[in-house]
């Protein structure tokens, strides 16, 4: 009988201690994928944070003058200087963008009736605004034609619209390092008035970008 009780006891000791032992590891299991979680959670909190600071902006361009005199005579449009202002704002905290050589067109019914070099290479640094100042000379539209008939028509009506694109090669310095390079297009839509002045409607507006 004392044997028996004996066994027992031994046998209920043991059930005991791999219960406990069970469920310490049980315990530290869990603790352990918390600790794991919580710490995969802050690294991809930091990584996030660190991603959005890195992470470049586009600029932002605005149509700020054009002029285009002479536009109703489209005979005279082969020596007709296309000139306008576009604000350039780089809105990066800590992102430079360097520029290529910038080049411009402006365009009316899709066909181009100027184009030339508008800017030479520089550096933006960041949160600055660079003034793109542009002078571009006209192509000519045949006289006569139809679309020389439409131009007149238009600026004696005292609204022509046009379109002024801007291309460049830009590149972001992010800290010590920079980008790869991206094929830049600025695309502005404006309207000028018969004396070839812009019109209210069209000055300051947003262009758009492409890359």
């Amino acid at each position: 009988m004392k044997y028996a009780m004996a066994v027992f006891l031994r046998d209920r000791a043991q059930s005991t201690s791999r219960r406990v032992l069970k469920s310490l590891t049980s315990r530290f299991v869990k603790c352990l994928c918390s600790v794991v979680l919580l710490l995969l959670l802050v690294a991809g909190v930091i990584l996030f944070a660190l991603w959005l600071s890195l992470r470049p902006h586009r600029p932002r361009f605005h149509l700020a003058a054009f002029s285009a005199p002479g536009v109703a005579e489209p005979a005279g449009l082969a020596d007709l200087a296309f000139s306008f202002n576009v604000m350039d704002r780089n809105p990066n905290q800590k992102i430079g963008i360097y520029y290529g050589a910038m080049s411009g067109s402006v365009y009316y019914q899709d066909r181009q009736v100027a184009s030339g070099p508008v800017m030479l290479p520089f550096y933006q640094p960041p949160k600055n605004t660079t003034v793109i100042a542009g002078k571009i000379v006209g192509t000519t539209i045949p006289s006569g034609s139809a679309m020389a008939a439409q131009l007149v028509g238009e600026a004696a009506a005292g609204r022509v619209e046009l379109r002024l694109e801007l291309s460049s090669i830009v590149r972001f310095k992010v800290r010590v390092w920079d980008t790869r390079h991206h094929n830049l297009h600025v695309q502005c839509n404006l309207v000028v008035g018969s004396d070839g002045e812009i019109l209210p409607e069209s000055k300051g507006i947003r262009c758009s970008i492409y890359f």
